[in-house]
């Protein structure tokens, strides 16, 4: 039998992630993006941008597409579904998506494995 068994670490109290704003964390030697939507979503995704491999998601501009929240790269502003990790304008490219979460005690934990 295998089971599949998400391990969430907690990385900050909710009032830290101010809206629209992310911040970086290293969850287990993984580095993340966190941001915190105007409609109060929470989502992690791989803080490495994934064209000019520069640790610098959390720096990025939060958007929408749609009705899909994004983040554009700070670099050379790729935009990224922050549901999927797929990259809105660059066919293939991919940021990890990492499973998140606010506990009753509004402490925001995330999954890197």
């Amino acid at each position: 039998m295998i089971l599949d068994v998400q391990t969430f670490q907690a990385v900050c109290p909710l009032a830290r992630l101010e809206p629209n704003r992310g911040v970086a964390a290293l969850v287990d030697g993984v580095q993340v993006a966190l941001f915190r939507t105007s409609e109060g979503e929470i989502f992690a995704v791989g803080n490495q941008d994934p064209i000019s491999h520069a640790y610098v998601m959390s720096r990025g501009i939060v958007g929408s597409r749609g009705d899909a929240p994004t983040v554009a790269s700070p670099l050379h502003k790729q935009v990224y579904d922050l549901r999927t990790g797929d990259c809105l304008d660059v066919p293939g490219v991919t940021l990890p998506v990492y499973p998140a979460r606010v506990t009753d005690d509004a402490v925001v934990e995330v999954a890197v494995h």
